[in-house]
């Protein structure tokens, strides 16, 4: 099974980048040791203890969202995500496929992901819908989750004063574990439909699940080739192939190693595509809750190629050597409109002369992979040939294993996320304590 991408690793280690890469000897030591987490992924997979390994080849499960994303299609002009973090980014992650910031493809509704409760957007929001024409999907996967059920109960509130109550649950689909919760309660309540959320599947790892392919479907994206290309990543794995066959160990060593050994405190995450500015922010998302436990873990960042060449490469080549680089580099080359003639004979310009948009795109993806390798920096390359839904399905579940599997090399549990909760009480206890 072909992958839609290929990682290069050369450019992390001593022989490419000096002092400041892995030594070979440290990486061969590390990626023998995550031999235990790839049996342990495939005893998971074998005995379904960890449910994401089984959803690249799931395909029972669509028919029941796919009816509702028929009919929301069908019946929306507008469709709005509700959920934060995992519950949101998977979804807008793939949504991005299709749109570019100008709308949806014709016969797709808009979708708009809601994952903070800032009053003003939500003001915003409300003032540029019409809710009679507007579906409305909210995502938590334990049915309690603040923002979410603030979400839904203010625009629950508003489509009251403008249709009968009765009306209300035919645009409002709830997507939460089974068994008795809030959301739960008031899908009951207003005849909304329920989608169950896996509760085996967290929320940053849920994207394979109805949380990121109910939008991605009622934008018309091709799930299967999601699906697809998630389980062309976790083949390897499944397959039985040593460490060195397995990409995303291969990355994971690199990463705890480059941290432990050179430093490396910052992961730097810098797609040249705009369509993989969102996916940038997914992967923060699931590598810093991940992995950051009992003093451990790399910091994310996101940059996008070209646009932060010009705001933060600066730092990178000349500031701190405390950053793991990896670029993602698109196949754009002869692609997108070309410099007409007349502006490439202008003085000054002739090395655009007929040179398309794509041309320039990929020679600065290129050009800053070498001046970062030439500068000391450790980087990897990620090369797709096409930026489309199995390419998508293939760097999430390759992250989704690499995370795992440093998790592994790190002894972390990649699953939970103790260290938030203190947050959550303490909010609570301020609207307990403040008048309303």
């Amino acid at each position: 099974m072909n992958m839609a991408y290929e990682q290069d690793l050369s450019g992390c280690f001593a022989a490419a980048v000096g002092d400041a890469g892995l030594r070979e000897e440290t990486h061969a030591s590390l990626l023998a040791s995550t031999a235990g987490a790839l049996d342990g992924l495939r005893a998971a997979h074998a005995d379904g203890s960890l449910p994401l390994l089984r959803l690249p080849a799931a395909r029972g499960d669509v028919a029941a969202f796919r009816a509702v994303a028929d009919r929301f299609r069908a019946a929306f002009r507008d469709v709005v995500i509700l959920g934060t973090g995992g519950s949101s980014l998977g979804g807008k992650t793939l949504y991005s496929l299709v749109d570019r910031g100008f709308g949806p493809p014709a016969g797709a509704p808009r979708l708009h992901f809601m994952d903070n409760v800032d009053p003003d957007r939500f003001e915003a929001l409300f003032a540029a819908l019409d809710l009679s024409r507007t579906g409305i999907v909210a995502i938590s996967k334990s049915g309690s989750t603040a923002e979410t059920l603030t979400q839904l109960a203010v625009l629950v509130d508003a489509m009251r004063r403008t249709m009968d109550e009765s009306a209300i649950g035919a645009h409002i689909v709830a997507v939460t574990e089974p068994g008795d919760n809030i959301l739960g309660a008031i899908a009951a309540r207003f005849g909304m439909t329920r989608l169950d959320h896996d509760p085996g599947v967290g929320g940053r790892f849920s994207v394979l699940s109805v949380v990121g392919l109910l939008p991605a479907l009622i934008a018309g994206l091709d799930i299967e080739a999601v699906r697809d290309g998630a389980a062309a990543a976790l083949a390897p794995v499944l397959d039985g192939l040593a460490p060195e066959g397995v990409p995303p160990a291969a990355g994971a060593a690199v990463s705890v190693g480059l941290a432990r050994e050179s430093g490396a405190a910052i992961s730097v995450l810098m797609p040249y595509s705009d369509r993989l500015a969102d996916f940038g922010l997914w992967y923060l998302q699931l590598w810093a809750e991940s992995l950051g436990k009992h003093g451990n873990g790399t910091t994310p960042v996101r940059a996008v190629g070209t646009v932060d060449q010009h705001s933060q490469l600066q730092l990178y080549l000349d500031g701190p050597a405390d950053k793991m680089f990896s670029l993602i580099l698109t196949d754009c080359r002869d692609r997108g409109p070309a410099v007409p003639a007349d502006f490439g004979a202008m003085e000054g310009l002739s090395y655009l002369r007929a040179r398309t948009m794509g041309d320039l795109l990929d020679a600065e993806g290129r050009a800053t992979a070498a001046t970062l390798i030439a500068n000391g920096r450790p980087t990897r390359l990620f090369r797709l040939a096409e930026v489309d839904e199995r390419a998508m399905g293939g760097l999430m579940m390759h992250f989704m294993l690499e995370t795992i599997v440093a998790a592994h090399l790190l002894g972390v549990d990649p699953f939970d996320q103790p260290a938030v909760e203190q947050g959550k009480i303490l909010t609570r206890a301020y609207l307990a304590d403040s008048p309303p």
